[in-house]
């Protein structure tokens, strides 16, 4: 009887091992799949991302289960997942960059990090306008005369940058000559101001379209800015007024701000402006389209960042004002004609003056500039130059 009892039970046992390993083996086996699809994942996670040089075959070299890997083995899945993820976070900081900019008007010191156009993370300064003027080797009075009415100096150009966010910059290449005597004249004269800015540029006077575009690729990639002003160094502007026109257009996409025109096309040898591409704009005698003249112009953030991301493939023209122009009349741009940015030498600013309604820049039509500048822009600053306050008070 007692014998019966205990097979009785050894029965009774076996068939409980029987159901309760059954259940372990599917378990196993589902963990086996589930890490072994994990390991592929990884894998191929880290031979898509990057990683040339690892693959399964380096990591696991016996088919052997996920759970019974040896200490290489391990260590090398985990390097393939810490490079994917960096990869990842990588891929994430180019997509979505930090923006640390401040939507106040008032401190400019704040800067944005942000992956330059050349595939260069750089820091940019936050400002509201930057005024580069064009300038030459030779031109140091005339730099001089400007320096000495409209344009701040030392300090205050420096207080005018951090409190308004107003830079303004002579702007000049180098010459064809390696550390020549005009290069290193340069270098001592900005020692002294601390107002150029130096662009990657050979200098020269059939260049001034690629240096336009040189100046605006450089100045976007350097300064968070709203507004980007290109002014020449024989031209008087009044910053106060400029900085109030532009932002009653601040909050448009797209602005081209100036003296809109459209002379002819100049298709005679010899003359002075002459199109040797004439035959673009169709049959002779025809016009430009419109576009700003060249003593002073603004364009808007996102026509200047066009630029610099497009300028190995925008095609330059003889006349300066007439290629920037070209860029953008096959896009969404707004065209601003602003008279105020292009009013006559005294008397008629100095009626305008009067009358309350200051000009932005002031120039000569027949010199494309102040006639001999470096003597009557002195003159003209007295008549038309407007008063410290009016710029003191700008972006309040």
């Amino acid at each position: 009887m007692k014998n019966r009892s205990r097979g009785k039970l050894s029965l009774k046992w076996i068939v409980i091992l029987c159901i309760s390993s059954f259940v372990l083996g599917m378990l196993s086996s589902k963990r086996m799949l589930a890490a072994r699809r994990a390991r592929d994942r990884i894998l191929h996670r880290g031979r898509h991302l990057g990683d040339s040089e690892a693959t399964s075959d380096d990591c696991v070299k016996n088919k052997v289960p996920f759970w019974k890997y040896d200490r290489v083995q391990v260590m090398c899945l985990s390097c393939l997942l810490l490079r994917s993820l960096d990869s990842s976070i990588t891929k994430l900081r180019w997509e979505l960059p930090s923006k640390k900019s401040s939507l106040k008007i008032g401190n400019y010191e704040n800067t944005t990090a942000v992956p330059a156009y050349n595939d260069a993370t750089v820091i940019r300064k936050k400002a509201f306008m930057v005024v580069g003027i064009n300038t030459a080797f030779s031109s140091r009075k005339r730099r001089d005369s400007i320096r000495e009415t409209w344009m701040p100096t030392g300090k205050r150009l420096l207080q005018l940058e951090q409190e308004k966010g107003i830079v303004v910059r002579f702007m000049i290449g180098h010459s064809a000559i390696s550390n020549s005597i005009l290069d290193r004249a340069i270098d001592s004269e900005d020692a002294l101001h601390k107002d150029f800015l130096r662009l990657n540029h050979v200098e020269g006077y059939h260049e001034l379209s690629a240096k336009t575009k040189s100046f605006f690729s450089t100045a976007v990639i350097t300064w968070d800015a709203d507004f980007y002003v290109k002014v020449d160094d024989d031209v008087h502007v009044n910053l106060g007024a400029l900085v109030a026109t532009l932002a009653r257009h601040r909050n448009k996409p797209r602005v081209y701000i100036g003296c809109m025109k459209s002379g002819p096309v100049l298709y005679q040898m010899n003359v002075k402006y002459h199109e040797p591409e004439y035959w673009k704009f169709g049959e002779e005698g025809n016009k430009y389209f419109r576009h700003a003249t060249g003593q002073i112009y603004a364009i808007s953030k996102d026509l200047a960042k066009y630029i610099s991301i497009n300028q190995h493939i925008l095609h330059k023209y003889a006349n300066e004002d007439v290629t920037l122009g070209a860029w953008f009349i096959g896009l969404e741009v707004s065209h601003i004609d602003d008279r105020n940015m292009c009013c006559g030498t005294p008397p008629e600013c100095e009626w305008r003056a009067q009358a309350g309604n200051i000009c932005v820049a002031t120039f000569d039509w027949s010199c494309s500039g102040i006639c001999k500048s470096v003597e009557r822009i002195k003159i003209v600053h007295i008549k038309c130059g407007e008063d410290a306050a009016t710029l003191s008070n700008a972006l309040l």
